[in-house]
């Protein structure tokens, strides 16, 4: 059984303070309500998930580790007009990702689709169910509104008899779609709208991913989803505030289901992240225009994008736990989550050679024909990475903007007369450049001092720029594609017509960058700092041998400060 830590307890003895829903489960073991703890994630399989769905997956994930229970991944797969096998394999990659593990206890409403229905019997057995022939504008209208009750529906009264016969043809097929429906028999008049005879079952002539032709009748959301959780011995149903209104509904049914030790709902406010797109159906609209290249493109924000892009599942974990669990609806700046990912990539990924916009730099009084190797550090600021070796030569990229003609005031990088560092070898002096017929630079020259080498001790004299490069001679060829948000932040993520204000410069892809030879030899998800210019990840979805992609996860700098507690 765990122990209750008030926060008062918590601060007084240096001991994390606990959320809302910590403390109702902590009651609950106290007072021997349950004598464990047992949660559940249970996605609709319509669509990829996203951010939002990843607090909620590790939410509960968390909690049952934390009190040593159970977890369960199930689909509640009771719509087959929108359910797709490609969106329930998509679910389980990203629950595997984020490290939830439901080791063996992977389950679907199908699976509870004949207990269901001898529940709805049983309902229509008590008088707790019937039969209506309402249309769903006569439903509308007879549910009256938030300041005015509903009307009795006509067939309210129907004999249990009539019922069970009529919800017995319905389960044979000899019911249109939309000609009946199997209402709850509540309370018309009861202030929250969701009591008032909502529809348990409804008819859908369609053939369903996993039961086939077995049913041609569905029960409806709010009524399944208790009993799933009734029937897999749930303890705590940890949902979104949405369903606050709903769970006066989903206490009814497995009240009146007569199942022992029902589950608890609780509520939580979900996570909204500022100027993203999250509805599924944007979503979809957005893959269907072709604006995106599928639900994982990598300017979304989906977890199987976030994964593509390059995030980590401990950046994510990070970010959710940095804003925490609560009753409040807030929002998070997107920047918090690029904070997190930096945090996370810091000490972890090699810091790499990779020229995006190249140029050509020649040492014209370097030996000719000679190349040596200087040995650099992988990460300077996790000495235990090691070291690799880099590749020097007479010919250098170095990136466009590291050169000009006339620079303005406090430019430090190379311009005529100009001496800077190259990153852990020379000093190097600009001599001039070469243009094009164009007038577009070509090449830019330069001398160096060999007496400079870094490592050397060398410190006659100092300079105030340091510029990175790649060898010419063994540079690698790579797409980079540089990500923004799909969204216009200045206009705002919807037009007044309920469209998507796309930023139409959301990719940058750049096709001629040029690499450290070393990167030749990465694999789908490596990921990188390219010194300078951000963390980057081997495309899973594009890249292949000889013709590597490159996704920008995150640039260098952060607009982010983390809040002081």
């Amino acid at each position: 059984m765990a122990e209750v830590n008030t926060n008062t307890e918590a601060k007084e003895n240096n001991i994390p303070s606990r959320n809302f829903i910590e403390n109702a489960i902590d009651k609950d073991l106290q007072e021997g309500v349950y004598d464990h703890v047992h949660t559940r994630f249970p996605p609709e399989p319509n669509g990829f998930l996203h951010i939002g769905h990843a607090k909620s997956i590790l939410l509960n994930y968390g909690l049952a580790r934390e009190y040593n229970g159970k977890f369960n991944l199930r689909f509640d797969d009771t719509n087959p007009t929108k359910e797709r096998s490609e969106f329930m394999d998509s679910i389980i990659a990203d629950v595997n990702w984020l490290g939830a593990d439901y080791e063996d206890r992977l389950f679907h409403a199908s699976d509870y689709f004949d207990e269901m229905y001898e529940n709805a019997v049983k309902l229509i057995k008590k008088g707790k169910a019937y039969v209506s022939t309402l249309s769903a504008e006569e439903m509308r209208e007879y549910r009256g509104t938030l300041t005015e009750p509903g009307k009795n529906d006509p067939d309210r009264d129907r004999s249990i008899e009539e019922n069970l016969k009529l919800f017995e043809d319905m389960k044979e097929g000899k019911v249109e779609d939309g000609a009946m429906t199997l209402r709850a028999k509540i309370d018309m008049s009861s202030p929250n709208i969701n009591m008032r005879d909502p529809i348990i079952y409804r008819v859908a002539h369609m053939t369903h991913a996993r039961t086939g032709d077995k049913w041609c009748i569905y029960p409806m959301y709010d009524f399944a989803h208790p009993i799933e959780d009734a029937i897999e011995g749930i303890t705590h149903s940890i949902c979104t505030l949405e369903f606050e209104d709903h769970r006066p509904l989903y206490d009814w049914v497995v009240r009146e289901c007569e199942y022992a030790n029902p589950p608890r709902q609780i509520e939580f406010a979900k996570m909204y992240l500022t100027n993203v797109v999250t509805g599924k159906r944007y979503i979809k609209k957005l893959v269907e225009d072709g604006i995106v290249d599928g639900w994982d493109d990598p300017r979304l924000v989906t977890i199987a994008a976030l994964r593509r892009r390059g995030f980590t599942p401990e950046s994510i974990r990070m970010f959710v736990e940095l804003c925490g669990v609560s009753k409040a609806q807030s929002s998070a700046e997107y920047a918090m989550l690029e904070y997190c990912i930096r945090e996370d990539l810091k000490a972890k990924a090699k810091r790499m050679m990779a020229i995006l916009d190249p140029v050509k730099l020649v040492i014209d009084n370097y030996p000719e024909n000679t190349t040596e190797m200087l040995e650099i550090e992988n990460n300077k600021e996790v000495p235990e990475m090691g070291m690799r070796k880099l590749p020097f030569s007479r010919e250098l990229y170095i990136e466009r903007d590291d050169f000009m003609e006339e620079p303005p005031k406090k430019y430090f990088r190379l311009f005529p007369g100009n001496e800077v560092r190259l990153m852990n070898a020379y000093f190097v002096t600009c001599t001039g450049c070469v243009k094009d017929e164009n007038g577009n630079v070509v090449e830019v020259h330069c001398t160096y001092d060999p007496e400079t080498k870094s490592g050397s001790g060398f410190n006659a004299r100092k300079v105030k720029g340091t510029i990175h490069w790649v060898d010419a001679s063994s540079a690698v060829n790579a797409e980079v594609r540089l990500y923004e948000n799909i969204v216009d932040e200045e206009k705002g993520v919807y037009n007044e017509d309920g469209s998507i204000n796309v930023n139409p410069n959301s990719i940058t892809v750049i096709k001629n960058a040029k690499l450290e030879p070393e990167l030749a030899n990465v694999k789908a998800g490596d990921k990188f700092q390219f010194v300078r210019n951000g963390f980057f990840c081997v495309d899973s979805k594009d890249s292949k041998e000889g013709a590597l992609v490159f996704n920008r996860i995150v640039s260098l700098k952060s607009s982010f400060v983390l809040p002081k507690n």
